[in-house]
């Protein structure tokens, strides 16, 4: 079988690999190190392409089809590998960090397109500076992304030393301070192939990232685009000008977006499979598989034949990342009993690992009306919180 290599891993990108008739060879760093059996190789720092680019010359694959990345992480890796290895997909270095960098990526958008004021910040620069140049309260996180791990809120010269404690170093390119914008986000996942918007769906939230990281429960649920018609064409208008202002290549993205009382505003956008249960629910509510399309596009076929299979929506899903209850005492029986699940995995043993968001189980619901679809997921989210009342 000809191979792909994969910078990281996840289990049902495994899965669509496999079906697809590719034998995956992963780049993977702790803790998500494939399962036995699996071909790969380990590395200390996922984003230092020299070692990712080692140990891909090292493992001496002859038969490479591709490569493509599993996260933001390895997105950087990935095109310097396609340059290395004369492989299909992005080979523009340049272009990537755009998407990697978030003060870069909002430097280069359109100056149409509303946004959060950005700079970069280091442990020399001051409370004082950055609360005079973007407002008492602002966001300190990486320059390429965590999702919302190491991102923190700041209103005072306290927390903003509380902020800079995981950084450690004196890179001047490392963090970045961004304004607060204290609105709802949704989100855009979507294909952009021949400097256009082949096609996209969009979801909202529960709460925000923030606050699921800081002990919410990550949910979100797929809008119907005819309840929210205007803040869809809004929304994509966002995303056009957004992609096309920043060069992007043929790719999958996920592209989140404010929406703050002056209008709609960019949050920042990734050239990468969306996380979490994202593709489950948008292959089950479009048909549209996100990964088939990934991978498609990682072999040079294009989109077209990935996206054949879109439809429109007769259901739309959900998904929650359920956490331990407050008790530890609740078991999968005990959701299932109160609600009706298309998916639910839900580990309540004491050694149960724990993944991102406190993540312990999964789940995804779903209903032909998106407003009693969210009622459900706020139900779910309120039982896994308190438990039976």
């Amino acid at each position: 079988m000809p191979t792909m290599i994969v910078i990281g891993y996840r289990g049902d990108l495994d899965q669509a690999l496999r079906r697809r008739g590719l034998d995956p060879y992963y780049i993977a760093q702790a803790p998500a190190i494939p399962p036995n059996g699996t071909r790969f190789r380990r590395v200390a720092d996922i984003e230092d392409v020299q070692e990712v680019f080692r140990a891909v010359l090292s493992a001496r694959i002859d038969d490479v089809a591709g490569v493509l990345s599993v996260h933001e992480m390895g997105v950087f890796g990935a095109t310097y590998l396609r340059q290395q290895l004369n492989l299909p997909g992005n080979t523009d270095s340049r272009t990537a960090l755009y998407f990697r960098d978030k003060y870069l990526q909002k430097s280069k958008l359109p100056s149409r397109i509303r946004r959060a004021r950005c700079r970069y910040a280091s442990q020399d620069t001051s409370f004082a500076d950055l609360a005079d140049d973007l407002g008492d309260v602002f966001v300190i996180k990486p320059a390429t992304g965590a999702g919302s791990l190491r991102t923190s809120i700041v209103r005072s010269p306290e927390e903003y030393a509380r902020a800079l404690e995981p950084f450690p170093g004196r890179s001047d390119v490392q963090i970045v301070a961004e304004s607060f914008i204290d609105a709802p986000e949704v989100y855009i996942d979507g294909v952009w192939e021949d400097g256009g918007l082949r096609w996209s769906s969009m979801s909202s939230y529960h709460v925000s990232p923030l606050r699921a990281a800081q002990g919410g429960i990550m949910a979100a649920y797929l809008l119907d685009r005819r309840r929210h018609s205007v803040l869809f064409d809004e929304s994509e208008a966002i995303a056009t000008q957004a992609l096309a202002g920043l060069n992007a290549p043929d790719c999958v993205f996920h592209l989140e977006i404010f929406q703050a009382e002056a209008g709609l505003t960019f949050g920042e956008c990734a050239i990468r499979i969306p996380g979490g249960l994202a593709p489950q629910i948008n292959e089950l509510t479009y048909g549209v598989d996100l990964f088939d399309v990934e991978i498609s596009l990682a072999l040079g076929e294009g989109a077209s034949k990935a996206l054949s299979n879109k439809r429109t929506p007769e259901r739309f899903h959900g998904c929650i990342l359920l956490r331990p209850s407050s008790d530890g005492n609740l078991t999968q029986k005990d959701f299932e009993r109160n609600f009706t699940f298309d998916l639910i995995d839900y580990d309540s043993s004491p050694d149960a690992p724990i993944g991102p968001y406190g993540r312990v189980g999964q789940a995804i619901v779903s209903d032909p009306d998106e407003l009693k679809l969210r009622k459900t997921i706020e139900e779910i989210v309120r039982f896994n919180e308190l438990g039976p009342n």
